[in-house]
């Protein structure tokens, strides 16, 4: 199955890279995992310098390429395209490589569009897979992300920590209400936070949502006591009240704050 996988990856590099505007094409690591898992897809990421195709001339070059992409859909806000070849679930995000230049040269001020973004667009490009690159780019975007000088990982850690803090209290206060959605809605966006938070002190880019409980627990500096009560935090099946689990909360944003 590595084999299929391999395979379309590299057809869709190859259908991507014929447009002359695309810069870099590259494969996320969800495309590494095995096809039977349920997080499994093919996703590209591909970054460009001027205008892409429009959706229906992209779909005419997949179909003509692999046949009829099954389910093709296009977002225009923020372009993706999302379709099945040969029964396996495929995502197309198109990136402006111009944006992310002007976006690194903004020095400090970038923290505070982070700090609602978070890290993740970093993570994809320092950890996507190369499939095609027509000039050195992304090597040089990789270095200069790699290189964020200590001042930028301070204000990214008094930025979320300050958003960590937001959810907390907002958290307390559905306890106390007894509110079922604004507590869902809080506890979620508290582990966000605080886990952003332990990966920016750490000096490493978020992953995807989806990955955040598997790596947390194996960041070096961690709190004492951390993986018990991350633990506690995230399980639904335990016996405790609301205000009970806003307690752990406490103690591990508590724990993070006196983080050396």
């Amino acid at each position: 199955m590595r084999r299929k996988v391999e395979r379309l990856a590299n057809g869709l590099a190859t259908v991507l890279s014929s447009w002359q505007t695309v810069e870099c094409v590259t494969l996320g690591e969800h495309s590494e995992e095995d096809i039977l898992d349920p997080y499994f897809a093919l996703v590209v990421d591909v970054y460009h310098r001027e205008a892409m195709p429009s959706p229906s001339e992209r779909q005419d070059a997949f179909a003509k390429a692999f046949g009829d992409p099954g389910a093709f859909e296009s977002a225009a806000l923020q372009p993706k395209d999302r379709f099945f070849i040969e029964g396996l679930p495929v995502r197309v995000e198109y990136k402006s490589a111009a944006s992310i230049d002007e976006f690194l040269d903004r020095g400090t001020d970038l923290v505070w569009i982070l700090k609602n973004s978070g890290t993740y667009m970093f993570y994809r490009i320092q950890k996507g897979k190369v499939l095609f690159k027509r000039s050195d780019w992304i090597e040089k975007v990789r270095v200069r992300i790699s290189a964020f000088p200590v001042e930028y990982w301070a204000a990214l850690r008094e930025a979320f920590t300050a958003k960590m803090e937001h959810y907390l209290s907002d958290l307390g206060a559905a306890a106390l209400r007894d509110d079922g959605f604004f507590y869902l809605e809080s506890s979620a966006g508290f582990a966000r936070s605080a886990a952003a938070t332990l990966f920016i002190i750490n000096r490493r880019f978020e992953p995807s949502h989806r990955a955040f409980e598997e790596q947390v627990e194996k960041l070096h500096r961690l709190p004492d006591d951390f993986t018990g009560r991350w633990e506690t935090l995230l399980r639904s099946d335990l016996d405790i009240s609301r205000s009970q689990k806003y307690e752990v909360a406490q103690l591990i944003a508590r724990s993070i704050i006196k983080l050396a």
